[in-house]
Order: C-alpha cells, then structure tokens, then sequence
C-alpha cells in the first residue's frame, strides 16, 4: 500500500482539444495541507476535480490512498467543496444531508447531520428549502456536507468565496481540527497569507503547469517551511508572467 494519499504521474486535461492541465506531477503526504494558488484559469479547479474524481484524467496515472482514482472505494475517503454547491434547492438542509449521508452510509445519521448543522450555524435553517439560501449559507451547508462522512481527503475549491467573518471563523476551525486530526487537505486560494497559516506546502498552477512547489513531506506530517508572503509574491510575480 501506497504511503501517499495523492501520486500524479504526468496527469494531462483537455476539453475539446484545449489543453487545461499539462504533465502534472506530485505527490501529497498523509496530514499534508497544501495550497494551490494560481491566476485565473491556471487550472486549478480542475485539478481538484481530477482529484475529487469528478473528472477522468486524459493521459497519465492518478493514484489516491494506493488505489487507481477509478475505484469506487476511494470516493468514501474524500470530502469536495467547490464552485457549485451540488444541493438540491427544494429540499431543506436536513434533506440534502440526509440524500447524501444515506448514499455514503454515514452511522447516527440523524445526529451526525444536527452535529453539522449546529458548527456551521444553521440549525434554525435545518427546514428551510436551499433556494430561499444567500450564497455564503449555500457554502456553509455545502461544507457541512463535505465533512458529513468524516473524509481523510479533504478538497476545497475557493472555500472562503461568499462567506461572513463568523463563517470563515467556522472555516478556518475546520481546517485547524483536520490538520490535528491528520487528515489531508488540499485548497485554492488567492490570499497566500491567511492561507499560510494552516498550509504545509504550497503550489503556484500556471498555463496548466507546476510553476513552482515547496519541498514534499519526507515524514508524513512533518511539514515543510513556507516562504514569507512577501518571498510568496515575488516567487509568485515570477512564476506568472
């Protein structure tokens, strides 16, 4: 068995002959929580799609916990919030969780989904239909239900977009917990500083390439130093022109 939860082996994307994503290749440590950073467009999104198994590669190997990203087992491992949310808008938060919970097979569903419900903060929501949600509620019951499994890969695609200070106060306990639980997390962002704060490695996505990485965990855990937000952007300037 593999020890590293992400092995990208040359991973290429192309949607209608455009290339997205070209020669990707890196490995992710268990406990490991890397940023992904990058100009619009670099891929990003679609990277983590690759790895939410959302999306097949076009060429290479992608390997998650040991096991071919094709295999039905490895989604069980994996907790996904990105741009869209994926709810139901006519059913109540307590509905979509349950729609979910019931297809992954979550134990103490009823009291797993009140769990989540009351730390993101929408326990006096939990009967409301979803359509009726602002934006940053949407993000927030989306994230209820990435965690709702208790992934050991967490994916996280811009998850501050269109959340208030309390949320992102939620936010940013929940990646602090997955980081002491050694769980693996993996987020774009465009705001290296806050991010620094919770990341152990980071990379710069540019025209579908590895511009940069920081040093891959050579224990599981250990951890890797970061630059200073001011080296981050003046590598990041560089890696971007």
């Amino acid at each position: 068995m593999s020890t590293w939860v992400v092995e990208a082996q040359n991973l290429h994307k192309t949607f209608a002959w455009t290339p997205v994503l070209n020669d990707i290749s890196c490995r992710i440590a268990p406990a490991e929580a890397v940023g992904i950073f990058g100009l619009n467009g670099a891929g990003k999104t679609t990277l983590l799609r690759l790895l939410a198994t959302l999306l097949k590669p076009t060429a290479g190997r992608l390997t998650l916990f040991g096991l071919d990203s094709s295999e039905l087992a490895v989604r069980r491992k994996i907790g996904f919030l990105g741009h869209e949310s994926y709810l139901y808008p006519d059913l109540t938060p307590e509905e979509n969780l349950t729609f979910y919970g019931k297809a992954y097979q979550v134990p103490d569903l009823k009291d797993r989904i009140a769990q989540q419900l009351e730390y993101v903060g929408l326990q006096d929501w939990r009967t409301m239909p979803v359509r009726y949600f602002s934006r940053g509620m949407e993000q927030r019951l989306s994230l209820a239900r990435a965690l709702l499994h208790g992934p050991d890969l967490l994916l996280l695609d811009e998850p501050d977009t269109g959340l208030d200070p309390r949320a992102l106060s939620t936010l940013h306990a929940t990646l602090a917990q997955a980081k002491d639980r050694k769980k693996t997390v993996m987020l774009t962002s465009h705001d290296f500083a806050r991010s620094r704060e919770l990341c152990t490695r980071a990379l710069i996505l540019h025209r579908g390439r590895i511009a940069w990485q920081s040093e891959e965990a050579l224990r599981p855990g250990s951890g890797q130093a970061l630059p200073s937000p001011q080296e981050f952007v003046e590598l990041y300037t560089a890696c971007t022109r």
